[in-house]
């Protein structure tokens, strides 16, 4: 995580609270020209375009007060949609027995992308059940390579 999304997750979080939004990740990036600080939020039966709005003004507000990127940004506060990203130690235990997508640094049985339900979560692993061809079988992924983890949807 950079320092300026550090900052920025400082200052916000607060505000989400108040609001009841759970702060699920900042992103900051330069696309072209433009620089963009990405929120997504979500709560409880998750949130809507009102919501969202609600909360990108009392960020606008907070930010400009505190005023932690020297850059000119165009602020988008969101929904993190189903294939939400699953990073913190609760984001992998509300995704048990759910399908879930995962990346790695370095491949595990010849893969470094895997498909499936996440069925346990410890400190150092996660254990998927993923189909291969027509059976099924767990995979024991540590943690330490998982480049990315994000919910999926399955059909």
């Amino acid at each position: 995580m950079s320092k300026i999304t550090e900052q920025v997750e400082t200052i916000i979080q607060p505000v989400l609270n108040d609001l009841n939004f759970e702060l699920v990740e900042v992103e900051f990036t330069k696309e072209g020209k433009d620089h963009f600080l990405r929120v997504s939020i979500d709560k409880e039966g998750g949130v809507d375009l009102n919501d969202c709005a609600l909360a990108s003004e009392k960020i606008s507000e907070v930010m400009d007060a505190e005023d932690p990127i020297q850059e000119m940004y165009y602020l988008d506060v969101a929904s993190p949609g189903a294939e939400r990203p699953i990073k913190k130690e609760k984001d992998f235990q509300n995704a048990l027995t759910k399908p879930v997508f995962v990346s790695l640094y370095a491949p595990i049985e010849g893969s470094k992308e895997w498909l499936g339900i996440l069925q346990s979560v410890d400190e150092t692993n996660i254990v998927m059940e993923v189909k291969e061809k027509a059976k099924t079988k767990q995979i024991e992924i540590p943690r330490d390579k998982i480049a990315k983890a994000r919910h999926a949807v399955m059909i």
